[in-house]
């Protein structure tokens, strides 16, 4: 239904070929994060985008289709362009398009994208792209950057906390956001988007995704885990039962089992059904049992628990002077988690005396929802137009908000004293241009997977 990229536009869009000046022949046009929330994105999800809607060449009925659509719409439609385009380049759209590496963490108002028209005749196929490849970028972008910052916050706690910062890091932070998105299509790429940093997701969506588009045998990881349904089936009297059942059928020698745990009480719960109840059916299995809170103020709740955990199952004081609970339990916390609720979560955990290493978290409408275009800024701007052989700058500069200046020129991107650094194409000098073309024509000039990208995102430092 969605597939039409001539229809994969804004309606004002149609009607743009016929606004240029006389005789321009290309459009020349970037993307970038102008500020927001964060001072870096993490720059994911193009490939995506040009493997879905970019690899398949459009058709007479998709043509068609846009000429009935928009008449009756009553806007212009260019089938001329779109027939010359079929008839000429087989349906396959004549860009060009350059992005710095996907996975790259680059400080914001930097060119992460820039894109032309091949053909002069298109000069107004640059800018009709926009909706699109801009939606496809910035969302992506942002699930990434939101999970990449939490992502250096656990690492900060933890390397303050815990023996073993760095092995405990993939798995600290789950995505449970698939059933808070607006589509299947944000499930599996916000999912995806998140398995840049991390390793664990409930995201089903997101692993098709990675798999499909960036070669992923499987690019993330769960564990048997109860709802609230499969506990409270038992029925209040029952509850214990419920629990037991769990271990019965999940906790084996090495594995670990998620148990939601606040149906009704999540203090008895954890001091006499978990902490005496099934204590020793808990140490017994070799298992590690994870209780899920899912109700109240996490900052407080969480602290209360590990006490409870740890005075019925013990555990040891780490080098760093922090408590880890015995293996055989840690938390979960997955009600309530963002990026700035984690940080009082993690600051009351240490001011109780315990180490990050005995919780792991879950964030939903945190990560994938609770995003939008502006959250980093993102906008796609004309910067340069050939008219006549000659290029020239275009450019925006309202007097009413500095902040929506765009930038002028053909571009480039370099790195330069270690830092990345946008200037224009014409000023190289014999410098590397980290804006590298991944799509020409129909063509995808470079496909990465995603252990690649993985690899790019991770190395990068905490920011200073």
């Amino acid at each position: 239904m969605f597939k039409n990229i001539i229809l994969n536009t804004d309606s004002y869009k149609a009607s743009h070929f016929l606004q240029y000046p006389p005789h321009t022949e290309y459009v020349s046009s970037y993307i970038e994060a102008r500020g927001g929330e964060f001072k870096q994105s993490v720059f994911f999800g193009l490939q995506a985008f040009i493997k879905e809607y970019l690899l398949t060449p459009i058709s007479q009925a998709d043509i068609e289709e846009a000429e009935a659509l928009f008449a009756l719409h009553g806007v212009p439609f260019n089938k001329a362009g779109w027939q010359y385009i079929l008839a000429r380049y087989n349906g396959y759209l004549p860009v060009e398009i350059q992005a710095l590496p996907e996975g790259s963490v680059v400080p914001t108002h930097n060119a992460l994208v820039q894109i032309k028209n091949t053909d002069p005749q298109l000069y107004w196929l640059t800018s009709y792209l926009e909706t699109a490849l801009l939606r496809a970028i910035w969302y992506p972008t942002t699930v990434a950057t939101v999970s990449w910052e939490v992502k250096q916050t656990l690492r900060a706690y933890l390397q303050k906390t815990s023996d073993d910062a760095e092995a405990q890091l993939p798995f600290k932070l789950h995505d449970f956001g698939a059933r808070g998105v607006s589509s299947q299509e944000s499930a599996a790429l916000g999912g995806m988007a998140h398995l840049v940093n991390f390793l664990g997701t409930d995201t089903v969506a997101a692993l098709l995704a990675a798999q499909r588009y960036y070669q992923a045998d499987m690019a993330g990881f769960s564990i048997p885990a109860a709802e609230h349904s499969t506990i409270t089936a038992w029925g209040r009297e029952q509850e214990a039962d419920a629990y037991a059942n769990m271990l019965n059928q999940f906790a084996k020698p090495g594995k670990t089992v998620a148990v939601v745990s606040d149906s009704y009480d999540i203090f008895n719960a954890v001091s006499q059904i978990w902490g005496e109840q099934l204590r020793q059916q808990v140490k017994n299995s070799g298992a590690t049992v994870v209780i899920r809170p899912d109700s109240g103020k996490p900052e407080s709740i969480v602290p209360d628990l590990l006490k409870r955990l740890y005075a019925s199952f013990g555990g040891r004081i780490n080098s760093k002077g922090y408590i880890v609970l015995d293996n055989a339990v840690r938390l979960t916390q997955g009600d309530g988690v963002d990026k700035d609720s984690i940080k009082l979560i993690l600051q009351s955990i240490e001011q109780a005396g315990f180490s990050t290493e005995n919780v792991a978290f879950g964030m939903g409408g945190g990560l994938l929802q609770k995003v939008n275009r502006d959250t980093l800024s993102f906008a796609m701007k004309a910067s340069a137009v050939q008219i006549n052989g000659q290029w020239q700058d275009a450019y925006k500069q309202p007097i009413t908000d500095a902040g929506k200046t765009s930038k002028r020129g053909r571009l480039a991107v370099i790195q330069h004293n270690n830092a990345y650094q946008t200037i224009r194409e014409d000023a190289l000098k014999g410098q590397t241009d980290l804006l590298r073309c991944v799509y020409r024509n129909g063509e995808l000039l470079i496909d990465e997977s995603f252990d690649v990208i993985r690899t790019r995102s991770n190395q990068y430092a905490i920011p200073s």
